[in-house]
């Protein structure tokens, strides 16, 4: 009889405990403090697409006084790396989604999915002093730059050596499984250094995106441009003009050949803030920013025509 009371107090012990856990679970599960339009919102983003992002936030933010979106620049993997293991980063800006083993650990580890998908084109802009009159570039001509099989007269300058979206491009699209030479490539801190040190050095050439140097309404963009200029590029399928610069124009038709995607990466799996910024990214009012911004919008298509105007505008 003793034992048998026993053995029915653990098991009431048990469940009192097991309810208890229960109940502190849920009590950790509604502790959401964000909605669509008002809370705090940690984000990572690449460094390449600050100036883009920043007015992307400033915008979001005017409309939506209650919120608050504390941006994180950093390289490529280091936001990577604050998606899978920082839990107050929601978010981050990218140049790629997730891959099917990255799907599958967050699947095993959180039981959802984040979300990701593109949300604008941007390229890699190819700078070089305003002094430089060598502004023609082909992919098989950086492929041998970047090897160190053209000399050393020329620096190749990115923004940082390891782990920035620049130099991944880099090695998967221009050197293809080559390597760099390190005698020619020099890392200097971020993006708005690779512009500085090319507007100080005549023979060094800059790799940094075009929302850092793209945009001719931007005035600290056309002041930089007064220092430095922007090189062609070889169009390999183009009839009419065999070099291009990274226009607008050239990204939303692939005409250049170095673009690339802006990507989200979103971990919120209940209608928060993250979820009320990428609303604001992939809608009306956040695409038109990337297209003013001389970017090109993926989630909304915006016609390209050529227009011929004979008539002079009034003045």
């Amino acid at each position: 009889m003793g034992y048998r009371k026993y053995k029915i107090v653990n098991w009431v012990g048990l469940l009192f405990l097991v309810v208890g856990m229960v109940q502190c679970n849920s009590k950790k599960q509604v502790q959401v403090t964000d909605t669509l339009t008002s809370g705090t919102l940690h984000i990572s983003i690449d460094e390449s697409y600050k100036p883009i992002m920043d007015e992307q936030i400033k915008v979001f933010e005017g409309s939506n006084p209650d919120a608050k979106i504390i941006a994180h620049y950093k390289s490529e993997s280091a936001c990577l790396n604050d998606i899978f293991n920082d839990s107050l980063t929601k978010m981050v800006i990218v140049t790629r989604g997730l891959s099917r083993k990255e799907e599958n650990y967050f699947k095993e580890s959180l039981h959802y999915l984040p979300r990701w998908d593109e949300l604008a084109t941007d390229a890699i802009a190819i700078v070089v002093n305003k002094k430089s009159t060598d502004t023609i570039f082909t992919l098989q001509r950086l492929q041998k730059q970047l090897t160190g099989l053209m000399g050393k007269n020329q620096q190749i300058i990115f923004d940082g050596l390891n782990a920035t979206s620049t130099v991944r491009f880099a090695i998967d699209s221009i050197l293809k499984g080559a390597k760099f030479d390190t005698g020619v490539v020099r890392a200097v801190k971020n993006s708005q250094s690779v512009l500085d040190f090319v507007a100080a050095n005549e023979n060094a050439v800059g790799l940094v995106g075009i929302s850092w140097i793209g945009n001719p309404e931007d005035t600290a963009q056309v002041k930089m441009l007064q220092k430095l200029k922007m090189a062609y590029v070889k169009c390999d399928y183009c009839s009419d003009t065999p070099y291009v610069k990274p226009t607008q124009y050239g990204i939303m038709t692939k005409r250049y050949p170095l673009i690339r995607g802006l990507y989200y990466i979103l971990r919120e799996n209940y209608s928060g803030l993250g979820s009320g910024f990428l609303n604001f990214l992939q809608y009306e009012r956040g695409q038109l920013i990337f297209r003013r911004a001389y970017l090109g919008p993926s989630k909304i298509g915006f016609g390209i025509r050529n227009v011929k105007i004979n008539e002079k505008l009034a003045k």
